[in-house]
């Protein structure tokens, strides 16, 4: 599948299979999309705008100057990724998984989550807020005082 210049708005496209898919200058706009399946997809200039985009699939994926705004993302499978100039905008990211993902350059400092699964080597240069440094703390077991 190939989209170019499109916008899905206000649609239900839960459980679609976009696997292998390449999508250019698109957005996904106030869109249900849980479960959806972008594994293997390339996405090139893409913004998703306050999209449900829960237990989703990204896996493999190569997403180049893609934003995600005022999205959740909860339970969302980011596993290697190639990320190149990725945005996330005020998005809830509990539970995401961004295993063997490079978070290099990608600034969560103003999402939210309580739990991701990340691979320490790849979390070098990533942007995060004090209080989700106390959550990555956490997360390796440390205990922090306040």
């Amino acid at each position: 599948m190939e989209f170019t210049d499109i916008v899905f708005e206000n649609c239900d496209l839960s459980n679609v299979d976009f696997l292998g898919a390449i999508i250019h200058r698109a957005e996904f706009k106030d869109t249900k999309m849980v479960g959806v399946n972008f594994a293997d997809a390339t996405l090139r200039n893409v913004r998703f705008y306050n999209c449900l985009i829960n237990l989703s699939s990204y896996n493999y994926s190569s997403p180049k100057q893609v934003m995600f705004d005022h999205c959740s993302l909860r339970n969302t499978d980011f596993y290697a990724c190639k990320f190149n100039k990725v945005q996330f905008q005020q998005c809830n990211l509990n539970k995401g998984n961004f295993s063997q993902t490079s978070l290099k350059n990608v600034d969560l400092s103003n999402s939210t989550f309580e739990r991701l699964i990340v691979s320490l080597d790849e979390l070098d240069g990533c942007e995060i807020s004090p209080q989700q440094a106390i959550a990555f703390a956490t997360m390796l077991g440390l205990k922090v005082e306040e």
